[in-house]
């Protein structure tokens, strides 16, 4: 009777530790000249709580800058072979705080006077496990500032009309 008791005590330790286990993954930012460089990292503490980014990226022009998980993790022809925005609903593009968006849209992100962005960002979309997961896919900073979906411009329902690809990276467990 007490073996069964301790091995309870440690099967419900164990289960309270998977519960709590942290998942970590991170992405190299680079640019096709190499003057954009970085690292994003995405922690998440649960599989079904929110995903924090944690983003340091230098090389840019100052202000602010799309920002995006594109389907694919391909960069055998740069930052173009990432894909479109994951988008795994097909819905319109929109803001992070949007009810309707793509799980890649995370808004933009702002490079101060010296082209640096260092920034937090928090995603209830985003995961680091399961059929949606984020890994393997990329992530992508753009040359301009993503309207959101509200621009009125041709593609701005579809990618924010954000310009090109200043900097990508595929995202990987750390």
């Amino acid at each position: 009777m007490k073996s069964v008791l301790i091995f309870t005590v440690f099967a419900l330790l164990g289960a309270v530790s998977a519960e709590s286990k942290e998942l970590q993954a991170i992405a190299v930012i680079t640019g096709s000249e190499g003057k954009v460089r970085g690292n994003v990292t995405f922690t998440q503490q649960n599989c079904d709580a929110n995903v924090h980014v944690f983003v340091t990226i230098e090389g840019l022009t100052p202000g602010p800058h799309g920002f995006h998980v594109h389907e694919k993790g391909d960069l055998s022809n740069g930052c173009t072979s990432a894909g479109s925005h994951y988008n795994p609903d097909k819905l319109s593009h929109g803001a992070p705080t949007s009810d309707m968006r793509h799980v890649g849209d995370l808004g933009n992100v702002i490079a101060d006077e010296n082209g640096v962005v260092s920034t937090t960002l928090t995603d209830s979309l985003l995961t680091l496990s399961g059929a949606r997961s984020i890994i393997g896919r990329a992530i992508v900073v753009h040359t301009g500032e993503d309207d959101l979906g509200l621009g009125g411009h041709p593609d701005s329902k579809k990618t924010g009309n954000a310009g090109g690809r200043a900097g990508c990276g595929v995202i990987g467990y750390k």
